[in-house]
């Protein structure tokens, strides 16, 4: 297996530096690098899983990479059921995103740079999954950051596209401070990084120690998948490309959160305390992002808010204990999220790039195929039956009630109700109803081209039946116990029998049901105006319109107060102090040059009245000792 397994990354990255250095001769025929690298990748990752399946695992070294004193670590590679499911969903998601690439990003000028992100990207994913040791873990953990940041900011002409590249580097710093102090601290407290080590002698840390650590690296989580307080920078993330948005919120980066507490559950369980912070701050998020999501009018912000609302039910699923139903949920929402935002994508095609929700309408029976595949990610999204999304969100509340976290199970019912109601206002405002943008743009309306649309249908369709695996029986669905090897089987605590199980399944359609119904009153059952959508109307409408005023907040809690300590240092410290010692030193120098080329007159007499004078001085001082 060792030679397909170091065969995945290896595509990519030949991409990466094909694009990357020859990118200017093959311009718009970038993607014929790049499309079939990811292909390849695909199937081997398949062939991986498929070996997997039979029972077989991989452990191995490509090469040593740090060898000081007591601390040595080498490039490694782990291949179990965690990370071949991971693999699989992470190169096949991304080879669809790459080909749908090929139609959205047609005449673009950064094509082939474009191309070589995206690889470079998806190769950073890859080797961030396959990480045998915390350590590469965290330097792939940082990669993934890099290329957020190169492709947010891909249009960097633009300036708010620039900012958002830099917001999302400078905020993911301040969570990834944190991971790399767990990951010393682990190094310091076990002295190996290696999994299979860490987790063997995990007991014999203290559960204050295992605390500290495992709150670093969730800290770490909280930045990369944007949980709160570190949330900010997805939304504005939407300023990349719609294909990068897709990339980023659905099998990507994101995701690395999720995977690396699922990954380290034995380090969190030995804290205790750490899962209760997991929980609790995923169904806060889960909750506060599906607020927001109500009233925002960008298309792609709703689809942001909405990433970021469904990672707080997969910290959720994993903090309670229930790790396979967390990773369940981070599989079917890489497959309905990258479909909705890939359909976003269509849809800003079809209307010259608009986004606004405002300047919509009336877009199904012009676009049939991106409007009904549209519809089976919403449906997947809310939760309704039988699409996946339902049986993965449906185990991760059960899981919570069931283990006796009921304010926990009331917050992600709540955001449930609120998820449909929100998922289905962008259906309705945007493909039903009378159309409200300029004639001039509802002439141009048209369909996408195919090698957009079919990557549509392939979601769709992983959407619609994905699900299979995640039906629940006495033995755990057919997924967990795939799983079962790397996360332990969920264990009920409360002691709830079927019947209840039951009534959770059902609670949990009623509720989806209900805010499909009320997303339709407000938005479908009445004809609606561009200036009736999105305009706050209440103090509350109002607040949640402008995300609660988080970015404001931090603005006077950080931003200004950075900004004048790093104009008084620049202004009054740096060319103050610093640039006057340097200008003082060298005035000081071309004064001492000043008087001494005065002793210069060019007079030979001079000269040897010097010399004379001088070696009478050396006289009288050998002889008056």
């Amino acid at each position: 297996m060792s030679k397909t397994v170091w065969l995945i990354p290896f595509f990519p990255l030949l991409g990466t530096l094909l694009n990357a250095l020859f990118g200017r001769w093959i311009g718009r025929h970038a993607h014929w690098i790049a499309v079939p690298a990811l292909g390849c990748s695909f199937l081997l990752s398949c062939a991986v899983f498929l070996k997997v399946w039979r029972g077989e695992t991989f452990t191995g070294d490509l090469f040593p990479w740090i060898q000081a004193g007591a601390f040595t670590t080498a490039v490694t590679a782990l291949v179990d059921p965690l990370s071949a499911v991971m693999l699989v969903a992470v190169t096949g998601v991304g080879f669809l995103i790459h080909l749908y690439s090929v139609g959205y990003m047609h005449g673009d000028s950064g094509y082939a740079r474009y191309f070589a992100y995206l690889n470079l990207f998806v190769f950073s994913m890859v080797m961030l999954v396959l990480a045998g040791n915390f350590l590469v873990l965290y330097v792939f953990w940082e990669a993934v950051g890099l290329c957020s940041y190169l492709l947010i900011g891909f249009w960097y002409t633009r300036r708010s596209a620039a900012d958002a590249g830099k917001k999302a580097f400078i905020v993911n710093r301040v969570g990834d401070t944190g991971f790399a102090l767990g990951v010393m601290y682990l190094w310091v407290a076990l002295g190996t990084l290696d999994y299979g080590a860490v987790f063997s002698r995990v007991g014999a840390l203290s559960p204050a120690t295992a605390t500290v650590i495992a709150l670093l690296l969730f800290l770490g989580a909280c930045g990369k998948s944007a949980q709160l307080p570190l949330h900010v920078w997805l939304p504005d993330a939407m300023e990349g490309p719609t294909p990068v948005s897709a990339l980023i919120h659905a099998a990507t980066m994101v995701t690395a959160g999720v995977y690396m507490v699922a990954r380290s559950h034995a380090l969190f369980e030995r804290s205790g305390v750490a899962l209760d912070v997991v929980a609790w701050v995923g169904g806060i998020t889960a909750l506060f992002a599906a607020t927001i999501g109500l009233a925002q009018t960008d298309i792609k912000r709703v689809l942001a808010y909405s990433t970021i609302s469904q990672l707080g039910y997969m910290f959720v699923g994993v903090g309670v204990g229930a790790y396979a139903a967390g990773i369940f949920h981070l599989i079917t929402h890489a497959f309905f999220k990258a479909l909705l935002f890939l359909g976003a994508g269509s849809v800003i095609h079809a209307l010259g790039g608009e986004q606004d929700l405002r300047k919509m309408g009336g877009l199904a029976p012009r676009m049939i195929p991106t409007t009904v595949t549209f519809l089976v990610g919403a449906a997947g999204l809310a939760g309704l039956p039988p699409f996946a999304g339902f049986f993965s969100k449906d185990e991760i509340l059960a899981s919570a009630y069931h283990r006796d976290q009921f304010w926990l199970w009331g917050l992600l019912l709540v955001g449930a109700f609120l998820t449909a109601v929100y998922i289905f206002r962008v259906v309705f405002l945007a493909f039903f109803g009378g159309p409200r943008m300029s004639k001039q743009i509802a002439q141009h309306v048209h369909e996408s081209p195919l090698v957009m649309t079919f990557p549509l249908g392939a979601l769709a369709l992983l959407t619609a039946v994905a699900g299979v695996v995640g039906i629940p029986s006495a033995q755990g669905t057919a997924f967990a116990r795939f799983l079962s090897p790397v996360l332990p089987l969920a264990e009920e605590t409360g002691g709830h029998g079927a019947l209840s199980a039951y009534a959770l399944l059902i609670l949990s359609v009623i509720v989806a049901v209900a805010g499909v119904l009320l997303a339709w009153l407000l938005y479908s059952s009445r004809p609606l105006s561009a200036e009736a959508i999105g305009r706050p109307r209440t103090w509350l409408h109002a607040l949640v319109f402008n995300k609660y005023y988080v970015d404001e907040l931090y603005g006077v809690l950080f931003v200004r107060p950075l900004l004048r300590i790093a104009g008084f240092c620049a202004s009054a410290f740096d060319l103050g102090f610093v640039d006057g010692i340097v200008n003082g030193v060298g005035r000081l120098v071309v004064g001492w040059a000043g008087s001494m080329r005065r002793l210069q007159t060019g007079y030979v007499m001079n000269y040897a009245l010097a010399t004379l004078l001088g070696a009478v001085a050396i006289v009288g001082f050998f002889l008056s000792r």
